[in-house]
């Protein structure tokens, strides 16, 4: 769910990259010092822009490369593939993969919370759908079944009384739902930023609901996961990464190191990136806060049995 990111150009002091190699990174110290990390185009992700542009990968002393991934799902079979070492996506398939049996997930940071506009169902104004009641038996497009994108426009549509399994789901890219609301391929469509401010630039999108309101309300979004092998025979290299997050997170609160990133990673101009809503980054992983996910997801069905978070997460660096 949602939009791109990396560093402001110039030197990574500008970036707060200045800082010296923790005391218990180093690349001598970490079973791992090279890993790949598989990242999606979403805001959710600036932090990691920002540590990879900006040296705080390589201040812990971790080289980290980015690979690209379509959705969340492709990310996670990236994952189970051991194409990459951690994988970013929704939180939505980490807790389906648990819930089947597929792989042992550890949580290693998070990522974000749906702030308030900064997820959405959009419509052109010339539509038929005219509020979130008119949805049901519409066709909506989202980024790939089983994401945040269909967990939240499920979740909000639920708030509202609309039966959302008379709804066709129409998984698309992000970029092309615009495109496909003009061409009446779909009538509504899931957006995060910068896509929404975006959309609604080019294509004259309006919003229909805001997907972060009721019971997803500060919703968490998406995170960083690895395989529980990887987790456990890599304390140094994982705990590394954890810092470098950390500190990245921290610095993304201020705008003027995001909005070059959107422009960067993002592809949009930088009026857009002005205007683009953020959605809130966060880095230590909360097992009360994250479990509100999979408890969503076994009460919406998308997952037969309860998951207990908490077994889940990676431990957290202490500073």
């Amino acid at each position: 769910m949602t939009a791109i990111v990396a560093t402001s150009v110039g030197g990574c002091g500008l970036l707060g990259g200045e800082e010296s190699p923790s005391s218990s990174g180093g690349s001598g110290n970490l079973e791992k010092s090279k890993i790949k990390v598989a990242v999606m185009s979403t805001i959710d992700v600036a932090p990691f822009r920002l540590a990879q542009d900006g040296g705080y990968f390589k201040n812990e002393g971790l080289e980290v490369e980015a690979i690209e991934a379509a959705t969340g799902q492709v990310s996670l079979t990236k994952l189970i593939g051991g194409e990459v070492d951690v994988a970013y996506a929704s939180y939505t398939p980490f807790f389906i993969a648990m819930s089947k049996g597929t792989a042992d997930i550890k949580l290693v940071s998070d990522a974000s919370s749906a702030g308030p506009k900064s997820t959405m169902l959009v419509t052109l104004p010339t539509s038929s759908v005219k509020s979130i009641n008119d949805l049901a038996g519409k066709k909506i497009g989202i980024t790939a079944p089983n994401t945040v994108s269909d967990t939240l426009s499920k979740s909000v549509m639920k708030d509202h009384g609309v039966d959302a399994s008379k709804v066709q789901w129409v998984p698309l890219p992000l970029p092309n739902v615009a495109g496909a609301l003009k061409n009446g391929d779909i009538d509504a469509g899931f957006l995060t930023e910068p896509f929404i401010t975006q959309a609604a630039k080019q294509a004259g999108t309006v919003p229909v609901v805001d997907t972060a309101t009721g019971a997803t309300q500060d919703f968490p979004t998406a995170g960083y996961g690895g395989l529980g092998k990887f987790v456990a025979e890599n304390p140094k290299t994982v705990a590394a990464f954890q810092r470098a997050m950390q500190k990245a997170t921290r610095d993304s609160a201020d705008r003027s190191k995001i909005e070059p990133l959107l422009v960067k990673y993002a592809k949009i101009d930088q009026d857009t990136a002005a205007l683009t809503t953020l959605l809130t980054f966060q880095s230590a992983l909360d097992p009360r806060r994250i479990q509100r996910v999979p408890d969503l997801l076994l009460q919406m069905g998308a997952i037969q049995t309860k998951i207990d978070v908490a077994p889940m997460i990676a431990e957290q660096p202490t500073s």
